[in-house]
């Protein structure tokens, strides 16, 4: 098996990223996690009035407030069992535009989230010259989803790992797994550290 460090990404490293992240750390993975949005947006008492942080509010302080606000209704939405999740995984939300790591693959949740993560690398440049494979799972924003896709992504990263030379075999590697996933599309590039 292959060490690679892998990275999950999302809009506001909440639901998707993180039970992915999760996932993977169980499996024993290098991996982090961050988000593609301006600030951290989860849902609020009403589809017009979500509750918005900024990137780095700890996860703790969102428990906290939101539990303060509505603990009824955060709990039966699943913010609360959410965030209580991720806090026990990092301190905080991060900013994919934000972080100075390299990875070997970045799995995003979304196609707005793949684009934005492949320009901000070709913005970044190619300094070190190294490649990092970007592939988008695209998965619903729902807890269902997340956890269905994240046992996906767990699948694809061991799959990943596996391979003796990941540039020759990651387009086969990706063609076996989506027909066994096929209600995850898949998107691929390559982009540069």
């Amino acid at each position: 098996m292959t060490e690679l460090k892998m990275c999950t990404v999302c809009a506001s490293n909440q639901n998707r990223s993180m039970e992915a992240h999760k996932v993977l750390k169980e499996a024993g993975f290098d991996v982090e996690s961050y988000g593609t949005g301006s600030a951290v947006r989860l849902p609020g008492p009403a589809y017009d009035k979500p509750n918005i942080y900024a990137f780095g509010t700890p996860y703790d302080d969102i428990y906290n407030e939101l539990s303060a606000q509505d603990e009824r209704l955060y709990t039966a939405n699943g913010l609360l069992t959410m965030l209580d999740r991720n806090r026990k995984i990092k301190t905080a939300p991060e900013r994919w535009v934000e972080h100075k790591n390299v990875f070997d693959v970045v799995f995003t949740c979304e196609e707005r989230c793949f684009e934005a993560v492949c320009d901000d690398l070709m913005d970044r440049g190619e300094k070190l010259q190294r490649p990092v494979h970007v592939i988008n799972v695209d998965i619903r924003d729902n807890h269902e989803d997340s956890v269905i896709g994240a046992q996906g992504i767990l699948k694809l990263a061991r799959s990943l790992a596996d391979s003796k030379d990941l540039d020759a075999q990651i387009m086969g590697i990706m063609d076996s797994w989506q027909e066994q996933h096929p209600k995850l599309p898949l998107m691929h590039a390559v982009g540069y550290f």
